[in-house]
């Protein structure tokens, strides 16, 4: 079992910047994939980057150029730094982690964290 814990959501104004992170716990020995998902109030909860264990990357096409994920393999930490924030990235962002391979896919990921909320104002 593994515990995922995220932080640095809160409220920004449009163009501006946020730092989130996702510190492990538990069985950390693991080779964790870790990715971020987000859900907008009556959406479904996507995909919005993931990162390997060695580093290989995946982004959704719409936050390309303006997020960067990012890991701390001995801090057990992951994070998401987002740039040019704008009202559609409003939503609670999930940390995730994979036993398996990088995927973009909600149910390849067996242990999730409880959200942290970020409301991006116009």
């Amino acid at each position: 079992q593994v515990q995922l814990v995220e932080s640095g959501g809160g409220l920004v104004q449009a163009g501006g910047s946020l730092r989130l992170s996702c510190a492990a716990s538990g069985r950390t020995s693991n080779k964790y994939t870790m990715a971020w998902f987000r859900q907008a109030p009556g959406k479904e909860r996507d995909f919005v980057a993931a990162i390997s264990w060695t580093g290989s990357i995946y982004y959704t096409d719409s936050v390309k150029g303006r997020f960067t994920i990012s890991r701390d393999n001995a801090k057990n930490t992951v994070y998401l730094q987002m740039n040019s924030l704008n009202p559609e990235d409003t939503a609670v962002y999930y940390c995730a982690a994979s036993t398996g391979w990088l995927s973009r896919t909600r149910g390849a990921y067996e242990y999730w964290g409880q959200g942290t909320q970020v409301t991006v104002s116009s």
